[in-house]
């Protein structure tokens, strides 16, 4: 880390610059910072554009090379779930997945896939969000998402309710699966971050409303959970999301949060949206299953201001 980096992390000091007051430094937490190349738990990293903001993540957690080994395949999960455009919040910031892609492809990734399931129509979706003119541009393969014949049944037996599940073949066939979910409020499960983002790499998403939304959402973290979650909190919407979000409800927040750990990284980002695991009811689920941890307080989490 370079000086001048370490002096912003060290001025910007409370926890309510990144993630809301609730989320303080633990003694634990403080002494691994100020540790010499300890790799946190979780980055938080404030006041940039997306692409700073995750140069600035990835440096801190030991670097793109820790995920990507020369020569893999990786699929990078964006949400590209609405035919709208970048400006609205929607879907994951288009230049947060180019710089990703080069990012995989610089450190030798052999090739870096783009997909989603989307919600509405997936062409006007993959254009309308500007993801993939921004992945094409930075060498990734934007492959589609709405053709059934690319899903593949496979079993979750540890699932308390989804046993199975339809995901597509992108999934079973490459090395490194990094998820770049939006942060967004959903009516229907108070927030969308990192677990709900994997309903874009399943067919049958109805499924999940008819056995339980909140509990397959969990449950399907316990077929394959990511190396890596970005969630991308630059344009949040806080209200009325995902379909009838007014201006009024998108904030620029700015924020980027980064994480090995699903649960943790979900649980960072609710608190942006002023909700707890309880409230966002798959967190806690998929915490009581040790997918992942959502006692954040006691975790090394490193905050960049720049």
């Amino acid at each position: 880390m370079h000086r001048r980096d370490a002096v912003r992390i060290l001025a910007g000091g409370t926890a309510s610059l990144l993630v809301g007051p609730t989320l303080l430094l633990s003694r634990k937490s403080r002494a691994a910072e100020a540790a010499e190349g300890a790799v946190p738990d979780l980055v938080a990293v404030r006041n940039g554009e997306p692409e700073v903001m995750l140069d600035k993540a990835l440096e801190a957690l030991g670097g793109i090379g820790r995920f990507v080994a020369k020569g893999a395949t990786v699929l990078v999960k964006p949400n590209i779930g609405w035919a709208r455009e970048a400006e609205t919040g929607a879907n994951t910031h288009p230049g947060l997945v180019k710089r990703l892609v080069e990012l995989c492809l610089n450190a030798g990734a052999k090739k870096v896939y783009v997909f989603d399931h989307t919600v509405s129509a997936g062409a006007e979706c993959y254009g309308k969000s500007g993801i993939k003119a921004a992945a094409e541009s930075a060498g990734a393969v934007v492959a589609p998402g709405d053709n059934a014949s690319h899903y593949q049944q496979v079993d979750i037996p540890q699932g308390a309710r989804l046993k199975s599940a339809q995901v597509h073949e992108l999934l079973l066939s490459t090395d490194v699966l990094i998820n770049v979910p939006v942060l967004k409020h959903h009516s229907g499960s108070r927030a969308t971050i990192a677990m709900k983002n994997l309903m874009g790499v399943v067919w049958d998403r109805q499924a999940y409303h008819k056995l339980g939304l909140h509990q397959c959402i969990a449950d399907f973290c316990l077929y394959r959970k990511p190396q890596l979650n970005l969630v991308d909190a630059y344009r949040v919407t806080t209200a009325n999301g995902p379909q009838r979000a007014r201006p009024e409800d998108i904030e620029t927040m700015k924020v980027l949060l980064a994480s090995t750990d699903i649960v943790a990284v979900d649980t960072a980002a609710a608190r942006l949206l002023k909700a707890t695991p309880q409230e966002v009811e798959h967190i806690a689920l998929a915490a009581g299953a040790k997918v992942g941890r959502m006692d954040i307080d006691a975790l090394d989490i490193r905050r960049i201001v720049l």
